[in-house]
């Protein structure tokens, strides 16, 4: 499921609820790079409360010392991940982790936003990578999309996830402005090397 795709929400649901199944017998305690690993899952699943719940495990704050796997998780002072005595694979799965509760691109299309928790209602992000070759810009507010940019570093057509309650979207591209009508819950950008879009979400 993460960071494959072959087990995914809209191509294999009965797999991915076996999943989620497996997840809550697991257990949510644990440090390190598993506890990052659950994030990613977690969000895979587009659970951003949950998400979010682990972030703040992995995040808590802890002077622990010594090769204690339970109590001792978190970040140090020097924003160390804590699985005794360090283990950056924390670090850098925790922040994969937010990029995956704000961008998902694996199903063959951009997803935004799609596991964004409730304690995030406002916001924005720059620089965060699709498959495909797109570096997108996006702001948001009351948990809705407001605006995207999507730079392109290599030739492609973007499949964009419009959000339900989106019902029309203005477009500068090309030195033009047009409004587009979404195809089925999508709308297609296609993008040259260098090329950018900009996108205004109208409700």
């Amino acid at each position: 499921m993460y960071p494959g795709n072959e087990i995914t929400l809209q191509g294999t649901p009965e797999l991915a609820e076996a999943a989620k199944t497996l997840l809550v017998r697991r257990g949510d305690i644990s440090t390190g790079w598993s506890l990052a690993w659950k994030i990613n899952l977690w969000a895979r699943l587009k659970d951003g409360n949950h998400a979010f719940s682990l972030l703040k495990d992995l995040l808590r704050p802890t002077v622990q010392k010594g090769f204690n796997m339970v109590d001792g998780g978190g970040t140090y002072p020097n924003l160390f991940d804590a699985h005794p005595p360090f283990q950056i694979d924390g670090n850098f799965g925790g922040t994969a982790g937010i990029a995956e509760m704000l961008l998902q691109s694996h199903e063959g299309y951009i997803d935004l936003l799609p596991a964004l928790p409730d304690q995030w209602p406002d916001g924005s992000f720059n620089g965060l990578c699709a498959r495909g070759g797109g570096v997108l810009n996006l702001r948001w507010k009351d948990h809705r999309v407001t605006s995207l940019e999507i730079s392109a570093t290599a030739m492609n057509v973007f499949k964009i996830k419009i959000p339900d309650y989106v019902t029309k979207v203005k477009l500068q591209y090309r030195n033009r402005t047009e409004f587009l009508q979404s195809s089925k819950g999508f709308i297609n950008i296609s993008l040259q090397k260098g090329e950018k879009a900009i996108m205004e979400f109208h409700e």
